[in-house]
């Protein structure tokens, strides 16, 4: 089934608690202007108006989700996530199985990542479209990278070889639902969804996005965010 005849999806692992931003709630609930940092991403989401649907999975004693307005569109179906990554994703995936075939899309997007564009969702769906693994965004680096033991430096990184991983990560349901059940059974610890795959001995393709994609961990990245979205409003 090509592109344009295979349904994609979207999924939001939302189960984190975001201990780096020392804040009294989860950092997708903190505020980013007048709305929380996940009505933000979920915003960007649904504004691409490509997804048949799309899923968050939050963990099992959330507070927060019922009091946003989004939790009650149509467009979005709430799961419970796990106390990992990969755990929430699957959850997400399993519900996703429920109701879609196993060789439809699924794009994984971090649900604090709220600048994401629409151009970069379609660059990324249509960069991937015939691919057979899928594919990602991310940023090549260019710092120069320093690999260490004990505080020193041990050697200098080829940094023309290295890439920052971003989100959104597309994937075929069924291929990225098996490789996150392998890992599980292995009891490997995998940090993001192409990490999963590369697990099963597949590349997924490089997409570069753009550099205002950041995901929020620490409590400086929010006046940053607030600063980036309000910079893609004049664009």
């Amino acid at each position: 089934m090509g592109l344009n005849s295979a349904r994609i999806w979207a999924l939001v692992p939302a189960a984190g608690v975001g201990r780096r931003m020392a804040a009294d709630r989860p950092k997708q609930y903190l505020k980013l202007g007048e709305r929380t940092v996940l009505e933000h991403t979920l915003d960007r989401l649904l504004g691409s108006r490509i997804y048949s649907g799309i899923v968050v999975a939050v963990s099992e004693d959330d507070g927060y989700w019922d009091s946003l307005s989004l939790s009650r569109s149509h467009s979005v179906s709430r799961v419970t996530g796990g106390s990992e990554r990969a755990d929430s994703v699957l959850a997400g995936l399993n519900f996703i199985a429920s109701i879609a075939a196993e060789d439809e899309w699924v794009m994984v997007h971090d649900a604090a990542r709220p600048c994401l564009t629409a151009n970069d969702i379609r660059r990324l769906r249509d960069s991937v479209a015939n691919d057979k693994v899928g594919g990602i965004l991310a940023l090549p680096v260019h710092d120069t990278l320093k690999s260490t033991a004990a505080g020193r430096i041990e050697y200098t990184v080829d940094r023309t070889r290295i890439w920052r991983a971003l989100t959104p990560q597309m994937f075929r349901l069924g291929l990225l639902r098996d490789a996150l059940i392998a890992v599980a059974q292995a009891g490997r610890l995998v940090t993001d969804e192409a990490g999963a795959v590369e697990l099963q001995g597949l590349k997924p393709l490089i997409v570069e996005g753009r550099p205002d994609n950041i995901k929020i961990t620490r409590p400086e990245d929010l006046p940053l965010a607030a600063y980036y979205l309000e910079r893609q409003r004049c664009e």
